[in-house]
């Protein structure tokens, strides 16, 4: 997800491209996050940080575990997951966006790839009726910071407090399907309304996941590029002491007991992908 912007120069976004750049970044072999920021400034596109993916799916979700994702969005998530040997369920509304996908996971993933479903996510447990999964891991829209489309049923283009009450439902049925003493992650920044003012989606998505019987156990925090924010923030803070950032928030929960959930997870991984990529997986960028 972008950093923080001015409300009067809301972005659309457009990840479809951005997923060119996956295969040069995990060619690396997700030790390096350097590409994906790059590539991100470049082109001007939000890309999600394929090593946060890696150290998520090695932390929090059992080997060969289910990664539920009601954000889906663009390849990178479902992509790690498979190349880490983990199976991956993603919700996400555009049928082109999910078509990108898994053209992209057909050439990288081999047998194992990722599975997307074109839907709303308020409608995910009529979506994913059998799943029971091993890890909640998403990225979900920021308010309005971004346009993703025009379609009604997108949360980005929701009222802020439409938007909440619609993220909330999709949260708590997301839930649902987890598993017993398993783990949950969201990745959320703050994002400001017409007046400057935060919404609060960080304390907001906290509450969400509490309401839905989960408990709150980590925080870290991501730092994102900087870029251009030096100048930006200069008139922004000149004009109203409005401060830039440069980070996200990642929020982990948990369902149940966590030291179940840890001794599930067993011994915390290390080493290479267990199928990595080779020359015939490249994508032209």
């Amino acid at each position: 997800m972008p950093l923080d912007r001015a409300k009067n120069k809301k972005a659309n976004a457009t990840s479809y491209s951005s997923q060119d750049s996956l295969n040069a970044i995990m060619k690396q072999k997700i030790k390096s996050n350097t590409s994906s920021s790059d590539k991100a400034m470049q082109s001007g596109t939000s890309i999600f940080d394929p090593v946060l993916c890696e150290l998520a799916y090695r932390w929090f979700c059992p080997p060969g575990g289910l990664v539920l994702d009601p954000f889906a969005g663009g390849s990178v998530r479902g992509i790690v997951a498979a190349k880490l040997g983990r199976k991956y369920v993603g919700i996400d509304l555009s049928a082109r966006q999910i078509e990108a996908n898994m053209e992209q996971a057909a050439r990288i993933c081999g047998n194992n790839k990722p599975l997307w479903h074109i839907g709303d996510s308020r409608e995910i447990d009529a979506l994913c009726p059998d799943v029971q999964a091993d890890f909640i891991f998403s990225c979900p829209p920021y308010a309005d910071l971004e346009v993703y489309s025009d379609n009604p049923q997108d949360l980005s283009t929701m009222p802020y407090p439409v938007f909440l009450k619609a993220y909330q439902e999709i949260i708590k049925k997301s839930c649902a399907l987890l598993k017993e003493n398993r783990f949950a992650c969201f990745v959320v920044g703050e994002v400001r309304d017409n007046k400057g003012n935060y919404y609060g989606l960080v304390p907001d998505t906290i509450r969400a996941f509490m309401d839905a019987g989960l408990r709150f156990y980590n925080e870290a925090i991501l730092v994102t590029a900087v870029g251009s924010l030096p100048i930006r923030v200069g008139r922004q803070f000149e004009a109203g002491r409005k401060l830039g950032k440069t980070h996200q928030n990642v929020l982990v929960f948990v369902k149940g007991d966590p030291k179940k959930a840890t001794q599930d997870i067993g011994p915390v991984e290390f080493g290479e992908m267990l199928t990595p990529l080779d020359r015939s997986d490249e994508v032209n960028a």
